[in-house]
C-alpha cells in the first residue's frame, strides 16, 4: 500500500506494546493502538511515539502494517508513575525531533493522547507546521473537581491543558459530557471540537453462552453472576459494588450473586485498593460470593463478560470507560454510574440502568429488580450488542478520525482526495478547494455549507449517523432513585 500521510502518534506513558490493566495503562493503550491500526488500514503510516521504560526496548518496533512504536528516551527506561513524568516532556519532545530529522522523516499530522502529550504536540506543531489534533482521555479540572486533594497531578497540569485547547488544531471528544467541560471548563472553541465517541473490537468481544463462557473460567455457580472489569483504584469503587452485593445477600427471597472482579495491578495504589477490597469483602461476611481473579488480557475478559449476567461499572467520575462497551457487545446489559461518558454509551431502559454514584443502596435495588426479570435482561443484551455494532466500533473511529485529518490537511492546502464536496471551508476562500464527492459518508459535513448533507463540521462529524451520535439530554438520563418501583417506568414486556 502507498502510503502517502504519515501521523506521528504522541502517547507518552501508554504504549499499546503495555500490558493492559496496570495502575497506568488501560483505555488509552487500547485507543493508541486500535486508532493507529485503523488509520493504517486507511492508507496511513502511523508512528507512536511513547516513552522507554524498558532498558531493552528496541527504539524501533514494528507493530503492524503501516505502524511503529518509536521507544523514545526521555528520563530513566523503567517504569515510572504517570504523574512523575511531566518533568521528562522537554526531552521526549526533542527525542520526537531527533528521530524524524535522524531518518528524514517528514509528518503531516499530529494526534496528542493526554495532557503531556498534549504539550508535546503543541511543541512539534509550532516546529514542524503541522495540524495537530488532541485528545485528552481525562483532564485535570475533572480530576481535581472529584479527587480534591487525593488528586497527584503536577501543579500546572490545569494551565497547560488550557494552552493546549487554545493551539491545537481541533480537539476530540468523546461523549456530551466531555464536550461541556471542554467548552464550560477550559474555554474552547466549539468550532474546533471533533466528537468521535471511542469503540470496542467487535472481533474480540463478542456473545458466548454462558454456560460454555463459566466453563472456560472455571466457574461452577449455576446462578445469577455480576462481573466488573477494570483497573482496581479508588475512583472506580469497586467497593460500592461490595455493599450493594451485600444488601442482595440479606434478601431471604433471592440468591445472592455471585461477583466476578477482574482485574490487579502492580501499582503500590492498586494493591492496597486490592487489599482494603478484600478486608471489606470478609467485614460484609460475603467472601465466599466475591472471587478476585486478577487481570487478563482481552482473548480471556470476553468469557469473564460472557459467564456474567450483568456487568456492573459505578466510578466516581469516568470520562469515556470502554468496558461498558465491552460489555454491551458481549451481548451483556450494564448498571453503571450516572457520571461522564457513561451517561451517553448505557441508554437506561434500553442497554442497562444507570444509577447515582457512590449509592450502593440504588445499586442493590437495580441489581434486584433486573435478577427478577430474565426476558428484560436478555433484551437490554440484545440492545447492547446492536447500539455497539452500529457506531462504537473501531472502524467506526478509524474512518471519522481519517476525515478529521483529511478537513485539516485540506484548510493548509495540502492536496487530498476528500470523499466530499467542501463549501465555506473558513481559510480557504483562496484555495479553490473543490474536490469531489465519493461515495463513502457523504453525510459528513463541513462549517458554512446551506446543505447539512454535503459538508463536515467539527462539532457533528458523526451527523452520518444520526440514530446513534444525537447529543443526549441528559436531563433526561434521570439517575434512577428509590423513591417507588425503580424500573416502574419501563416497560419490561413480561406480564
Amino acid at each position: 500500500m502507498d502510503r502517502q500521510w504519515r501521523v506521528a502518534m504522541i502517547s507518552e506513558h501508554a504504549s499499546p506494546a503495555a500490558l493492559l490493566g496496570g495502575e497506568d495503562a488501560g483505555g488509552q493503550n487500547v485507543y493508541v493502538d486500535a486508532v493507529s491500526r485503523g488509520l493504517a488500514s486507511r492508507g496511513y503510516a502511523v508512528d507512536i511515539f511513547t516513552r522507554r521504560d524498558d532498558p531493552e526496548a528496541p527504539l524501533v518496533m514494528e507493530w503492524g502494517p503501516g505502524v511503529r512504536i518509536v521507544n523514545v528516551t526521555a528520563g530513566p527506561a523503567r517504569h515510572l508513575p504517570k504523574d512523575g513524568l511531566w518533568r521528562y516532556m522537554p526531552t521526549f519532545r526533542d527525542s520526537c525531533m531527533d528521530f524524524a530529522e535522524r531518518y528524514d522523516v517528514r509528518y503531516h499530522v499530529l494526534h496528542g493522547n493526554f495532557w503531556m502529550s498534549g504539550w508535546v504536540l503543541t511543541e512539534l506543531q509550532r516546529v514542524w507546521g503541522i495540524p495537530g489534533v488532541q485528545l485528552f482521555h481525562a483532564t485535570g479540572k475533572t480530576k481535581q473537581r472529584h479527587q480534591g486533594k487525593a488528586d497527584t497531578s503536577p501543579s500546572d497540569r490545569i494551565r497547560t491543558e488550557m494552552e493546549i485547547v487554545r493551539q491545537a488544531s481541533a480537539v476530540i471528544t468523546q461523549c456530551p459530557t466531555e464536550r461541556d467541560e471542554m467548552i464550560g471548563d477550559y474555554g474552547a472553541d466549539p468550532a474546533k471540537i471533533a466528537f468521535i465517541p471511542g469503540a470496542v473490537n467487535t472481533e474480540i468481544f463478542r456473545p458466548l453462552d454462558r454456560a460454555k463462557a463459566r466453563q472456560a473460567i472455571g466457574l461452577d455457580a449455576a446462578g445469577p453472576v455480576i462481573v466488573y472489569v477494570g483497573r482496581i483504584l479508588p475512583r472506580k469503587d469497586v467497593a460500592n459494588i461490595l455493599h450493594a452485593l451485600a444488601r442482595l445477600a440479606r434478601q431471604p427471597d433471592r440468591p445472592c450473586p455471585t461477583l466476578l472482579v477482574v482485574g490487579g495491578g502492580e501499582g503500590a495504589e492498586s494493591v492496597r485498593e486490592m487489599a482494603r477490597l478484600r478486608e471489606l469483602a470478609g467485614t460484609l461476611e460475603i467472601a465466599e460470593r466475591v472471587r478476585f481473579v486478577g487481570q487478563h488480557q482481552p482473548a480471556t475478559l470476553r468469557d469473564y463478560y460472557c459467564a456474567g449476567d450483568i456487568a456492573v461499572t459505578t466510578p466516581w467520575y469516568e470520562p469515556f470507560g470502554l468496558t461498558p462497551l465491552e460489555a454491551m457487545a458481549c451481548g451483556r446489559p450494564v448498571v453503571g454510574s450516572a457520571v461522564g461518558g457513561l451517561l451517553y454509551t448505557i441508554v437506561p431502559g434500553q442497554t442497562g440502568l444507570l444509577v447515582p454514584p457512590r449509592d450502593p443502596v440504588a445499586l442493590a435495588a437495580a441489581l434486584g429488580d433486573l435478577f427478577t426479570h430474565p426476558v428484560l435482561l436478555k433484551r437490554m443484551g440484545r440492545a447492547g450488542l446492536e447500539r455497539v455494532q452500529q457506531g462504537f466500533t473501531w472502524a467506526h473511529v478509524a474512518q471519522r478520525t481519517d476525515h478529521l485529518f483529511r478537513w485539516l490537511l485540506a484548510s493548509q492546502g495540502e492536496a487530498m482526495s476528500l470523499p466530499w464536496r467542501v463549501h465555506g471551508l473558513p481559510g480557504m476562500a483562496d484555495r479553490n478547494v473543490r474536490p469531489t464527492v465519493g461515495s463513502e459518508d457523504r453525510h459528513a459535513f463541513l462549517p458554512g455549507s446551506e446543505d447539512r448533507h454535503s459538508c463536515l463540521s467539527l462539532p457533528d462529524l458523526n451527523i452520518a449517523d444520526p440514530m446513534l451520535f444525537e447529543h443526549v439530554d441528559r436531563n433526561s438520563h434521570t439517575p434512577l432513585g428509590l423513591d417507588g418501583d425503580l424500573l416502574g417506568d419501563i416497560d419490561y414486556g413480561v406480564h
